[in-house]
Formats: structure tokens, sequence, C-alpha cells
């Protein structure tokens, strides 16, 4: 609806038949949803996994309807949705689909993400196949005198939910050129983060012999000082900057750090050096996850997530690697080196950069480089898609911004929704069970064993590097295992299977240390410890941020976990080396100890992951559009008038060769 009130209805290259006529004005009363009419996920969707629409739609189970009531040779018109102020939106049920996972999914690209984006397809699948049956129930028995029969509901509920769904689920098998090298791109600020996360560990013995363990430490530590300047400050130059300009500017931080900590002339400069690629590496953390949320399509936001974690697990084990030809006396320069090259590599691919289209319609609706480059990600060729999804990226904007409290300043609004988060009692609780498992994530001792595996493995095994390679290692190969579980199991009972094992573990460890078991064990122990956070206290911290609070609180807990996580690693990598000293054999202990209250905390409070199965994603879209009036709600029509698959070409052009050979053209 325009200024002057008036409707606008948009053009769009997908149709719909109308059962009620050839325009909205003799579109009929049309449906609503609710409880009632609209409460089951169908049988067939339950299973969760994409099928060929071969298998989905048997064509000899097709209903066909009764004389009179023909629905298949209607006037076109266009499905649309009447709000209860009386504008109006012109889409399609697979537009309706997908501008509702862009509302309802943050623009965040995180690992694990992919569970949600599923249920929500899988529910909103069913919740249009289900209005779709109420109309074409409404329209048989408006011009035949009879309705569909219980049996013929149900079959075109579960063939037009499939459709839909196969439909809705295509973004998440199509990735254009653009996107593919933006996603590189953009990981490399990941890889080069992971790689300093454990650059220190390798040449420790080489890099100015002679210093103390408390020099040492606070040269690693250093690293996480800077990390949180880079988290708070990333926001204000994404915001100020673009996405683009602030990678851009992160780049060129890893240049600087790299350069600063490859000439130090000390230790004392190699701090400052770790300090200036903290800042970098936390402003990574934010930026990527941010960037790249906003460039992909919801579908594929939990994947290219999880590709980012990948790069940097990647990272960690590049560093390992290298440390077998760089880790000497001679060479440890060129180590911390790379960090620089691989930056200068990322800045030499800039130009394939695309920036946020969120951010120029954000300050710019009318952005022609916004549709530029939605058009060139999204591989359009129409110019009504690209303003579909511009109204997708409007849309959802526009939702977040109604969601939160209009505050006149970036202070001033986080003030209220941290004071809002804490007042309520529900809200309160998933508050405080994130930063529970923030502090929880670090104080794991997970980067204790990143930061000083080769102190650990030291009299372990012959070559500590070796050890420390195989930790690496296993760490990537558990993120892929971590991310099938995220998939099939409940957040909280990763978290749990996670903590217990990685208590187990830690429970080994001492043991073996004190000569209760081989020191292969020791080795065995470490990796199952690491395997174990990967599958939970590792990812799921940060994932609950996204999947379990409401649009106008996932900024502002994304803010405050990363501030307490890079806090706690602070700690970690600043004492452990005196723990280790102190307590010997027993230096796993202290870690035991927050594991098991981990468990404890997650088995009593910790909730599971709330309004994230089909039924209750489907349960919401009823309550969110209760007042909505739905017309021409035509899935099989929809489908109908789409452009010819890629099969559809193939059968056509071998029907056309078949037809020149017999000479037969009629």
């Amino acid at each position: 609806k325009d200024d002057n009130g008036a409707i606008t209805r948009r053009r769009s290259r997908l149709g719909s038949f109308s059962r009620f006529g050839s325009d909205a004005g003799d579109s009929g009363a049309g449906v609503r949803p609710s409880g009632d009419s609209i409460s089951n996920i169908p049988d067939v969707l339950e299973g969760w996994h994409r099928r060929s629409m071969s298998a989905q739609v048997d064509s000899d189970n097709d209903i066909t309807p009764r004389s009179g009531g023909g629905l298949g040779h209607h006037q076109r018109a266009r499905s649309f949705m009447e709000a209860p102020d009386g504008s109006i939106s012109a889409l399609t049920p697979l537009e309706m689909g997908r501008h509702e996972l862009y509302e309802e999914l943050p623009f965040l690209a995180v690992p694990g993400l992919q569970k949600k984006e599923h249920s929500l397809s899988v529910a909103f699948s069913s919740y249009a196949a289900a209005l779709d049956t109420l109309e074409t129930d409404e329209y048989l028995e408006s011009t035949t005198g009879k309705g569909m029969n219980a049996e013929e509901k149900e079959r075109r509920l579960s063939q037009m939910s499939l459709l839909l769904l196969d439909e809705l689920e295509v973004d998440a098998t199509t990735v254009t050129t653009p996107l593919i090298f933006a996603v590189f791109i953009a990981s490399l600020l990941m890889f080069n983060a992971g790689y300093n996360i454990s650059v220190m560990n390798a040449p420790e013995p080489f890099v100015f012999p002679g210093h103390s363990t408390g020099a040492w430490s606070a040269a690693v530590a250093s690293f996480c000082v800077g990390g949180p300047i880079g988290a708070v400050l990333a926001g204000k130059w994404a915001d100020e900057r673009g996405r683009k300009g602030a990678l851009l500017l992160t780049t060129w931080i890893f240049i600087i750090g790299g350069l600063i900590q490859s000439f130090a002339p000390s230790l004392e400069v190699v701090m400052v050096a770790r300090a200036v690629i903290g800042v970098s590496s936390g402003a990574s953390t934010v930026l990527v996850p941010i960037y790249l949320g906003e460039l992909a399509p919801p579908n594929l936001r939990g994947i290219i997530g999880t590709m980012t974690q990948f790069a940097l697990v990647v990272g960690i084990l590049f560093a390992d690697l290298v440390g077998f030809v760089l880790a000497n006396a001679e060479s440890w320069r060129w180590m911390f080196s790379l960090t620089s090259v691989m930056a200068l590599f990322q800045l030499l691919l800039t130009p394939l950069l695309l920036e946020s289209p969120r951010w120029l319609l954000g300050k710019n609706p009318n952005s022609s480089k916004a549709r530029f480059i939605i058009k060139k990600l999204r591989g359009f060729r129409y110019d009504d898609e690209v303003e579909t999804e511009v109204d997708h990226y409007l849309g959802a904007s526009k939702r977040l911004d109604a969601d939160s409290d209009g505050a006149s300043s970036q202070d001033k609004e986080k003030k209220n929704v941290m004071a809002e988060m804490f007042a309520d009692k529900k809200i309160r609780l998933l508050l405080v069970s994130t930063l529970v498992l923030q502090v929880a994530n670090q104080f794991s001792g997970i980067n204790a064993v990143f930061y000083y595996s080769g102190l650990f493995f030291d009299g372990v095994i012959d070559n500590p590097l070796v050890g420390t390679t195989l930790i690496g290692a296993i760490n990537v190969v558990a993120t892929y295992v971590a991310l099938l579980l995220m998939d099939r199991c409940g957040r909280r009972t990763l978290i749990m299977w996670s903590s217990a094992g990685m208590f187990c573990s830690c429970v080994v460890i001492v043991l073996a240390l004190l000569g209760y078991f081989s020191k292969m064990v020791a080795i065995g122990a470490v990796a199952s410890y690491v395997s174990f956070f990967e599958i939970g206290l590792g990812p799921i911290p940060w994932l609950i941020v996204a999947e379990m609070f409401e649009g106008k609180y996932v900024t502002v807990a994304m803010s405050i976990s990363c501030q307490l996580n890079w806090s706690c690693n602070f700690f970690v990598g600043l004492l452990f080396p005196y723990v280790n000293e102190s307590l010997g054999p027993y230096s796993f202990g202290p870690f035991a100890v927050v594991l098991l209250l981990t468990f404890l905390y997650a088995w009593i409070w910790l909730p599971e992951t709330q309004g994230t199965t089909p039924a209750e994603l489907q349960a919401a879209l009823v309550k969110k559009n209760s007042g909505v009036t739905y017309h021409n709600m035509d899935i099989e029509g929809m489908a109908a008038t789409a452009p010819p698959s890629q099969g559809e070409w193939e059968d056509a052009l071998a029907a056309l060769a078949d037809e020149e050979q017999t000479g037969n053209y009629y």
C-alpha cells in the first residue's frame, strides 16, 4: 500500500490458475488459516528428506475433479494475500514460502541452522497445501454442490505439500558462481583466524629462546585481547563502510599484524602483533557470518555457515602442518609471515567480492546496485524476479525493525533489549543458558589444547608436533560428524553427550598421565576430548543464539556471547601454562570439574530447542497469519506455469529429434 492508500499489485513471471475468476475482483471470499483447518503435518512430509518430483507425486493418483468443476483450464489470476488493513501482496505460494523463510531465519550463516531451515520449509509447505485444499474444496462445493471426500483431501494435501516443498528447497541445491566466490573469499578470513589460533604452538622453543612461561603465555593470550575489540568494532565498520568495506579493512589488519609479527625484534612486539591479529580475527568471527548470511538465500545459510567453520578448523590444521617445515630456529619468521601472505592473496581476490544487497537496500530501498547484485547472486533472468527478492529482503528487515523498540541510538536500543530479555522469565533462562554454555565452551579447556598441545605432548610422544597435527586432523573430521548429528539430534542432548564425553576423556587423560594407562591412551583420550567438543560444546552455544532467540534479541545475545567467550578464552590462554606447572598430570582436572557442572546444568535446567519442529512452526504460522485472507492458493497451477526444467527441455528436444527422423510432425 503506498502513501495514498492505493493498493499496488506487483507483476510476477509466475502466475496461478484462478478458481473464482480472472482477477482479484472476482476472486471470492478466499480462505483464512485456523487451528482447526490447519493442524497436522502430512505423514508424507515426516520423513524430512528431499525427493525428486517423480517420486513425490504419482500421476496415477492425481485428483480428477468431478464433471462441471474442472480445475485445469481457467483464466489466469494471481494468487494473493489480503492483510487485515486491506493491503494486498500479489505472491505465488512459492514466493510466500520464501518470504516466510526470509522473515523467520536470521541473516546469519551459522553451522547447524539447516535443521530449522528445512523444518520451516516443511511447515510452510503443509500450511500452504492446507489452504490450497480448503480453497479447492470450497470451489467444488460452490460449482458442483459436492466437495472433496476425506481421501481426496488427504491425497491433495500430500501431493501439494510435496510439490511446494520441492520448489522451496531448490535454493538449497542451486548455487551461483558469484556466491561461490563470495563464500570462498570470506572464508579465507576464518581460515586465517584458525591459522593464528594454532600458529604459536609449534615454534615455541625457537621464538626468542630463553623466554619465561609468563612472557610466552602473555604472547599467546594477547590474541584474545584484540579479539573482543575486533568483535565490537566489526558491527560499527559493517554499518558505516558496508559489509565489503569492513571485510577489506579486516584483511588489511591481518596484513599489518602479520608483518609486525614477522619482523618483531622482541617477544614484547610479538605480543602487540598478536593483539592486532586478534582484532582482525575477532572482527572476522562477526563479519563473515553476517556477510554470507545476507548474501545467501535462507536455505543455504546453515550449509555456508558450516563451510566457514570448516575453514576455521582447516586453518588450525594448516598451522600444524606448516610447523613441520617452518618451526625451526631459521624459519619461524616465515611461519608468522604466512598470515600476511594469505591476507594479500585475499586482497587480490576482492574485485570478485560483492556488497551485501541487504546493506545497500537498507541505505536506499531503490538501489539499482542492490538489484544488480541480487540478479547475479540468484542467477535471475527477469526483473520481476529481482523485485520479488528485493521485497523479501525489505520485508524481513522491516519485520526486524518492527520487533525492536525503535530506540534513537544503538546504545539505548541495546539497553532496552537487555532489560526486556531479563524481565521475561523464559527469555532470561535462554540468555543465562547461552552465557553458561559460552563459559563452558572455553573453560572446558579446548583452546588449551590448540594453544599448548606441544607442551602437553612433550614427554608423551617423541615428536609433540605429530600429536598436535593428529589432533588437528581429528578436529576437522569431528566437525563433519557434528554436521550430521546436528541435523538429527536435539541441542540439549548433544550438549549432554558432549560434556559427558569430554569429562570422561579428561579423567582418562589424568589417569594416563599418572601411569595407570599407556601414553598412547593419553593421546587417544585427547583425540576423544576434541571430538566430543566438536559435536556439542563447540558449535551449539553459537547455534542456539540464532535458533532459539527472536530476531530482535539475536544481535544483543550474540554480542554478549562473543564478548564473554573471548574473555574466557583470554584467561585459558594466559593461565594454562601455570596450571600445567602447578598441577602436572592433574592439569585437566579443573576442566573436568567445569564439564561435570555443565552436564548437570544441561540435565536440570537447559531447555531443549523450542519452536523448531515442523508442527510448532506451522502452529506459529497459523497464529501469525490468522487475520490474513488468501486467494487463489493454487500450488498445482503455480508449478504448471513455472519455466521448463532442464529435464523437460531434454524431453522436448528428444521428441523433436524423433519427429525429424519419422517425419511425423502431427
